[in-house]
């Protein structure tokens, strides 16, 4: 390969992160090198390919018709890459298992059953990462991602682990504040009711504004404050704070010791939580972990 004719890769590393996230800041962040390092790979590209590969879009960054298919291209090969090194990896007989997943799910679901894990797989140590971000298995190199949705993520391997209806909660004190007599949760009425009520929502809300909208309320036009975390939002919720959407795997801790209480459900909801990895065959240790979800989340 004749690498005089390739920019330099920190360059074409950089563009990438830039175009994907859609901000120099973001890249930054990603790569752990100052905005201005950033954009100077980016002017760099530039000139060397003579056209701009990114524009300013809003507050952030979005790649030109050139620069989209050049990222394509940069991700599909960075992915390889990346592919390539995870594969030599996970040859090793002492590497942790890694996941990735949501903080809510982590907090309380896995985080109290992992004493159960290791209890009967004392050998298989475990790195888990949180956050409200999808990570891309391939790129960033986790084994595992448990994630909340329809089970549509393109690339990867996807299956049911937990259903997870959705609920409205609050708590009792707020509860008893609505007029007249409560229908059931199910009932069609229900979330209509709950309209004038304080909404708290998260960044991971997408898929609940869904639901709420089918239920006839238009998630715009709610008096609502957000908060940048779940664990946030149920906090306020507890406190009285407001009505909050939640997956009800989520909430039924709160709801078991009676701090929040439903008022309106959803029934046979398509979202759960679902259980993703790459195509192909788990190493041992990944699979020994997968398993015990399976018998115990299911």
């Amino acid at each position: 390969m004749d690498w005089r004719d390739i920019p330099s890769l920190s360059a074409l590393r950089a563009f990438e992160a830039a175009a994907r996230l859609g901000s120099y800041s973001e890249a930054s962040r990603e790569l752990n090198v100052t905005h201005a390092a950033v954009a100077q790979h980016v002017r760099a590209l530039e000139a060397h390919f003579g056209q701009p590969l990114l524009r300013r879009s809003g507050r952030g960054m979005a790649p030109t018709e050139a620069g989209q298919r050049l990222a394509a291209d940069l991700t599909a090969g960075f992915g390889e890459i990346a592919a390539g090194v995870r594969a030599l990896v996970q040859g090793r007989a002492d590497r942790p298992v890694s996941l990735t997943t949501t903080p809510s799910f982590a907090e309380t679901w896995l985080m109290p059953r992992l004493a159960q894990f290791w209890a009967v797989h004392p050998e298989v140590p475990l790195s888990i990462s949180t956050g409200p971000r999808v990570a891309d298995l391939r790129r960033d190199g986790f084994d595992l991602a448990i994630r909340y949705g329809r089970g549509e993520w393109p690339g990867c391997e996807a299956e049911p682990l937990t259903d997870a209806n959705i609920v409205a909660v609050a708590s009792p004190a707020l509860a008893a504040t609505l007029p007249g007599p409560a229908p059931p949760p199910e009932a069609p009425d229900a979330l209509a009711r709950l309209a004038k009520l304080r909404w708290l929502f998260d960044p991971q809300d997408a898929e609940f504004f869904i639901w709420l909208r089918a239920g006839g309320l238009d998630p715009d036009t709610l008096a609502s404050s957000r908060f940048d975390a779940n664990p946030v939002v149920l906090a306020a919720c507890r406190a009285g704070a407001g009505v909050s959407v939640q997956p009800r795997a989520v909430a039924e801790p709160d709801l078991a010791e009676g701090r929040l209480i439903v008022l309106a459900e959803q029934a046979d909801s398509p979202l759960a939580y679902h259980l993703l990895h790459l195509p192909g065959p788990l190493p041992p240790r990944v699979a020994t972990f997968v398993t015990w979800l399976r018998r115990n989340l299911g």
